[in-house]
């Protein structure tokens, strides 16, 4: 595991870089893409400082891990995860070793493809006003962190600047096209599934969690991130309760510092203190060893 905390890549690979998110960078090897999952870690959508040591590595781990146990459900857009092969191409392998993952290059569609198996976070807030979610009816009298009798699959358009914007299926159907609006709700709600069930087995919740996808010609093919704490919201089945706010195996400790704090999340974030940013990196390990012992 990774103890240097990687602010970023740039000035380590010999590529051109085409894209920089909030933690992942995303480099042009021609054929394919070079993803590289640094340690940054956001809330509120800022970027906070300093990075998170080792979060890069259990994100891009357990993608690994989830795109390998899920290729038979559905093809997805690795090549390969292993640094030694890009040669040249970066500078400082060692530094990259774990957390870089080589890509077939693909059309992204720009919808979040969210999942909810519970009731909670931004669907129980909707609920709350006018018991739907997503334009989706809910049976009255639910609770806070309810499950759902089925999960429901409730989209949201995507927005590289700010928040995603939650829409009902019959919106996706229109920016997207109905086909292929059934298709990423079949296949979303099967992954889902999937790892609900993996999940359970190993003491875990997966309460909701987020997809994106591709295309590559006509083929759709998953991309991005699958199952981490970044994309999914997971409970110990032994912390579960209905009615409160569920401490959930993710930066849960950044998003606690930060409420407790006078920030106002309009002007430039307060640093990191040292002890949040080790409890969150053992967050993130814990959730990796528990997601993937044997």
């Amino acid at each position: 595991m990774t103890t240097q905390a990687l602010a970023t890549a740039e000035g380590l690979v010999n590529a051109p870089l085409i894209h920089k998110g909030k933690v992942r960078e995303l480099y042009d090897l021609g054929e394919n893409l070079l993803i590289v999952v640094t340690d940054r870690i956001s809330a509120f959508d800022y970027v906070l400082d300093p990075p998170v040591p080792g979060k890069g590595s259990v994100l891009n781990g357990l993608s690994s891990y989830w795109f390998e146990k899920t290729a038979e459900l559905l093809p997805n857009h690795v090549v390969h995860t292993d640094v030694a092969l890009l040669g040249d191409i970066v500078t400082e392998p060692e530094k990259l070793a774990g957390r870089i993952m080589v890509s077939r290059k693909a059309k992204r569609i720009d919808i979040e493809c969210v999942v909810r198996g519970y009731i909670t976070g931004g669907g129980w807030r909707q609920y709350q006003t006018n018991g739907e979610v997503n334009g989706i009816k809910l049976p009255e009298g639910l609770h806070k962190n309810s499950k759902l009798e089925q999960p429901i699959f409730t989209p949201a358009g995507k927005n590289d600047i700010g928040h995603d914007e939650d829409i009902p299926f019959e919106e996706m159907a229109r920016r997207v096209g109905l086909e292929l609006a059934e298709a990423l709700r079949e296949r979303s709600l099967k992954l889902y599934e999937f790892g609900r069930d993996y999940c359970a087995k190993r003491g875990i919740i997966l309460a909701d969690c987020k997809f994106e996808f591709g295309l590559i010609g006509d083929e759709i093919i998953l991309i991005d991130e699958l199952f981490t704490p970044d994309s999914s919201r997971f409970w110990a089945e032994e912390n579960y309760k209905l009615d409160v706010e569920i401490d959930s195996m993710d930066k849960e400790p950044v998003r606690a510092y930060l409420a407790g704090s006078d920030w106002d999340k309009n002007s430039p974030p307060p640093s990191l203190p040292a002890a949040v940013v080790e409890a969150t990196t053992s967050r993130y390990r814990e959730i990796a060893d528990r997601l993937t012992r044997a």
